[in-house]
């Protein structure tokens, strides 16, 4: 029925929209493409998967697993990328250097925990189901839209209604000029380095909640789809991405239900080729005119 592949392609399309956007906040303000992101996302499942281990209940361990995540995301953003943001190094010097902390990031996770997928305890989540208007909703895709919704609106609220959000757009215009106006550019670096792991981190917490598998390398596989979505919704561009990653939750859902699964993946890039091709500042991005 092509109208619950529809609800099912927004379900999914909303926690993948919450992952891209730390992603593209994280690029738009600090202009560094930060592939140890992935890692936010696999850190904030496995903080929860423990806390539910032990007993705590999932409204509890997300708040808990993205404040985590986020911390771990400022304590290697201190580590990694301070230096190259002093010595104003390219972006290509970001890519490179995130690329080797990452790998050896998820090797050392592999290493201590092992490879094997791990399960989100039995009961955690209401298993009942919902008919509304003839659609099968569950309580824990509720809960996805739901956490989902709260966490893009608090964003959205803090970027454009507060005062730290215009600090963070002046610095995300110009750094320099921010700077020069009093703005602490180093800490809204930490600050922004927070909020962007703990959206990784919340992301990754509804994804194993979705699938019920959480495994060291889910934040690689993660990545692959932010990429997509960041790049089609336009670099930097907080609305486009909540609409990219909708769009590609969306098509992912269709391809799989009515051509074949192991398709999704190939189409989500396809999606991205065609954009690179007729829309390199993305479908939602503008293109920057300079005038001699």
């Amino acid at each position: 029925m092509l109208a619950q592949q529809l609800v099912n392609g927004i379900l999914l399309g909303a926690t993948y929209a919450l992952f891209a956007l730390g992603f593209t906040l994280m690029f738009g303000v600090l202009r560094v493409i930060n592939l140890v992101y992935g890692f936010y996302f696999t850190a904030g499942a496995f903080v929860a998967l423990w806390l539910t281990q032990a007993g705590f209940p999932l409204v509890l361990a997300l708040p808990a697993a993205a404040v985590g995540a986020g911390a771990i995301a400022v304590v290697l953003d201190a580590v990694l990328l301070t230096r190259l943001r002093r010595t104003k190094a390219d972006e290509l010097s970001s890519l490179m250097v995130t690329l080797g902390a990452v790998l050896a990031l998820y090797a050392g996770m592999a290493a201590w925990l092992g490879p094997d997928i791990r399960r989100l305890r039995p009961g955690l989540v209401g298993s009942g189901a919902l008919d509304l208007w003839g659609l099968r909703v569950t309580v824990a895709q509720l809960l996805i839209l739901a956490a989902s919704g709260v966490l893009v609106g608090a964003l959205l609220w803090l970027v454009r209604g507060t005062r730290l959000g215009l600090a963070i757009r002046a610095m995300a215009e110009k750094p320099d000029a921010a700077a020069l106006m009093g703005i602490n550019t180093a800490g809204l670096a930490a600050t922004v380095s927070f909020i962007s792991g703990a959206l990784a981190g919340a992301g990754g917490v509804l994804i194993g909640l979705n699938f019920n598998a959480i495994h060291p390398y889910m934040g690689e596989q993660m990545m692959l789809r932010g990429f997509v979505v960041v790049i089609v919704g336009g670099l930097g561009d907080i609305f486009g991405a909540l609409l990219a990653g909708l769009l590609l939750g969306v098509v992912e859902v269709l391809t799989a239900g009515y051509l074949a699964s192991g398709l999704k993946e190939a189409v989500g890039f396809a999606i991205l080729v065609a954009v690179l091709w007729t829309r390199p500042a993305g479908l939602f991005g503008r293109t920057d005119v300079r005038r001699a």
